[in-house]
């Protein structure tokens, strides 16, 4: 086919189209009305949404709540604490008094343990004294004799007189003392009555009128009775 026959064909091809692009553009309108029409029949026939339901007050908020509870806790905490120390003090008052009650039975025996010990001490030293001045006492009897025996030789009696004074003076070392008996009421814990006589005047009846012996005394311990005479 030529060119000129192609032309004609061409044309009358987009005369068509053109024809048609008119038609449908003269039938929106039409159509939009009947669109607009049908979304507000849709909306009409929706069921309205509920009225959201009035909101109620919230409880309290955890921090207000964890704040009020919060003091509680404290003085329930300090009340533990307080009661556990008080329990740990009378516990502990409890021991002081049963260790201070040890202590002071502990000190009392240990008091009772020296005395005793010190008393067993002070027997046994004058059990020891009073066994050697027994042994002794014979000798200073004979010199006590001697010095009251009449002698012409002064200078012998002097010597037997330094010697029993010497005598004396170690006796009092040993806390030896004589018992006194010359003139005294008889005692029959520190006296051995070998002889009674006639009471001689201004000589009460029961009192020592003669010593024949001499007694001895350590302390409350007898060393040896004293022998005496005693008045009717």
């Amino acid at each position: 086919m030529s060119e000129q026959e192609k032309r004609p064909v061409d044309e009358t091809a987009q005369a068509q189209a053109a024809e048609t692009t008119a038609e449908n553009t003269a039938a929106a309108p039409d159509t939009a009305p009947e669109t607009a029409a049908q979304t507000a029949a849709d909306s009409e026939a929706a069921p309205a949404p509920e009225a959201p339901a009035p909101e109620e007050p919230a409880a309290e908020s955890g921090p207000e709540k964890k704040k009020e509870k919060e003091p509680k806790d404290w003085f329930n905490k300090k009340a533990r604490e307080l009661e556990a120390l008080k329990a740990k003090l009378d516990a502990a008052e409890k021991a002081a008094a049963q260790a201070k009650d040890q202590l002071l039975r502990t000190a009392a025996e240990y008091d009772n343990y020296r005395k005793r010990s010190t008393r067993e001490a002070d027997n046994k030293f004058n059990d020891g004294v009073s066994h050697a001045v027994t042994q002794i006492l014979p000798i200073l009897d004979t010199l006590e004799m001697a010095a009251n025996a009449p002698s012409a030789d002064e200078n012998y009696k002097k010597g037997v007189t330094m010697t029993l004074d010497k005598a004396a003076k170690a006796l009092e070392t040993l806390h030896i003392t004589e018992i006194e008996a010359l003139g005294k009421p008889f005692d029959p814990n520190l006296m051995n009555a070998v002889q009674q006589v006639p009471a001689p005047d201004g000589a009460e009846s029961g009192t020592v009128v003669t010593v024949y012996q001499k007694g001895y005394r350590i302390g409350e311990r007898i060393v040896r009775h004293a022998t005496v005479v005693v008045a009717e």
